[in-house]
């Protein structure tokens, strides 16, 4: 997937005028908030264990070369080859040469943001592979052109039921369906081919296991062991470097956590437990595994402004409750990861000058920071962004002076006091009556969806001075 986070405004303007989007992304706000508010009051403290998931996921990223270590001594003992990748792009060429040695002809896939990170689908399909997605929402988008994902935790949330049922009608070749059991199962029939006749499973990770040597998967579907567990021989799961955790202890914890802030579950319906390839004796079980660790821009953020950063579940819920990410959709950010996550990770990952608009694509309202369940500071971090920006001379020039202006007055209050007054009146002048501001060109950036409300009577320093009087 390519970066194209550079075109976030002229794509919010196209997001904000279809009806369609805006409606279909109501559901984030009707389902999956009041989803996890519920969910979270079935934890006897969700605070405390917020608070020691935090704990447990510093642990690991303070000694993160010791825990990755030990990671790749415990998979190796248990059959499992473990590779390192420098860059995206250096994973993508690592799984085309494992599909290479094994003469893989088919791979299933099972949903992964880091392949998307990789374009996976397009290297394997380039060495003359085919791919198919297997999570229902990646297999549409896949069959729409190979449209990406505008959710990391439900890719097609942007499309609404009779836009599938449009599309199914038209790649199936069936007649239209209408009702979701109906359309799931159609789904279905065309993937369980892919499944028992594949050569190679490829999955994300949600975590690794360093006691263990395991790779944890966690999906509602089911789908992740049909690309691991049964028909392929090979199975490779991608996934970052900041992933692992020590001890099965640590994931348990953090596990309470994941689905309630995703989706609004108490658990997955589905739960994998990866550790090497299949024993003999064994009924099922790859007959080779492999596990791609992805840095990606990941260790250089270790020690720095955005550690924090990598405490990150990919839970999804800072965009779920983001007022930005609700009204303009994923494929408005322009890479993998959307929403306030993604107004980070796309600059800390891709290059802050590929990524100018993410970090002022917020409202600074803290709702993400509030629902995170890593606690990450997502605000301090857009903010620290932003100054960077600033010192890097990254943001218009009319926007550095006209701050820079301020800046300077607000150290000198004998200028600041009567430019606030004068500032003031000449708003309480253009509100009028109404005192509201209505379209207007010399403020269109917010005045074209809304009124801006100007102020009413004295200033604070009025008030204050008459009050002392």
């Amino acid at each position: 997937m390519q970066v194209q986070s550079m075109h976030f405004k002229a794509r919010v303007g196209q997001k904000l005028a279809d009806v369609r989007l805006q409606q279909n992304l109501k559901i984030l706000s009707q389902r999956w908030t009041v989803g996890r508010a519920n969910a979270i009051t079935e934890l006897d403290d969700f605070e405390a264990t917020r608070d020691e998931a935090v704990s447990r996921r510093n642990r690991a990223l303070q000694q993160l070369d010791v825990w990755l270590e030990q990671f790749e001594q415990a998979a190796t003992a248990r059959g499992t080859k473990v590779l390192w990748a420098e860059t995206p792009q250096d994973a993508a060429r690592l799984v085309v040469e494992i599909a290479r040695r094994h003469g893989v002809q088919k791979v299933t896939k099972s949903k992964s943001m880091v392949s998307e990170e990789m374009a996976l689908n397009r290297h394997l399909e380039a060495a003359g592979v085919k791919v198919v997605e297997t999570d229902l929402g990646e297999y549409i988008l896949q069959i729409n052109d190979n449209e990406p994902p505008s959710h990391i935790v439900a890719p097609v949330v942007h499309k609404s039921k009779d836009e599938v049922s449009d599309l199914f009608a038209r790649v199936h070749q069936r007649p239209r369906l209408t009702d979701i059991p109906q359309m799931t199962r159609e789904a279905r029939e065309f993937l369980r081919p892919h499944f028992l006749s594949a050569d190679m499973g490829v999955s994300g990770g949600n975590f690794i296991i360093a006691e263990t040597g395991s790779v944890a998967v966690f999906t509602n579907e089911g789908n992740e062991g049909l690309c691991t567990v049964l028909p392929p021989k090979v199975h490779v799961a991608v996934t970052g470097i900041e992933k692992v955790l020590p001890t099965l202890e640590d994931l348990a914890t953090v596990a309470r956590l994941l689905p309630r802030s995703a989706t609004g579950q108490s658990i997955s319906n589905y739960f994998s437990l990866l550790t090497g390839p299949r024993a003999p004796g064994e009924q099922d079980g790859p007959e080779h595994a492999y596990v791609v660790l992805v840095d990606g821009g990941r260790s250089g953020l270790l020690g720095g402004d955005f550690q924090d950063m990598l405490r990150c579940i990919r839970c999804g819920a800072c965009m779920n409750h983001c007022p930005v990410y609700q009204k303009v959709g994923g494929h408005a950010y322009g890479w993998v990861y959307p929403g306030p996550m993604g107004s980070v990770l796309t600059p800390a990952y891709t290059g802050l000058d590929q990524a100018l608009d993410l970090p002022q694509a917020a409202t600074m309202c803290g709702e993400c920071h509030v629902v995170c369940p890593m606690k990450i500071p997502l605000p301090d971090l857009l903010r620290k962004l932003r100054e960077r920006q600033m010192d890097r001379g990254l943001r218009p020039w009319p926007e550095r002076m006209a701050l820079r202006a301020w800046g300077w007055s607000a150290r000198h209050p004998e200028v600041y006091k009567p430019l606030v007054r004068l500032g003031s009146r000449v708003l309480r002048w253009l509100g009028g009556s109404s005192h509201r501001i209505g379209a207007n060109r010399w403020l269109r950036g917010w005045t074209q969806t809304r009124d801006l409300r100007v102020p009413k009577g004295p200033t604070f320093k009025e008030r204050w001075a008459n009050r002392s009087r």
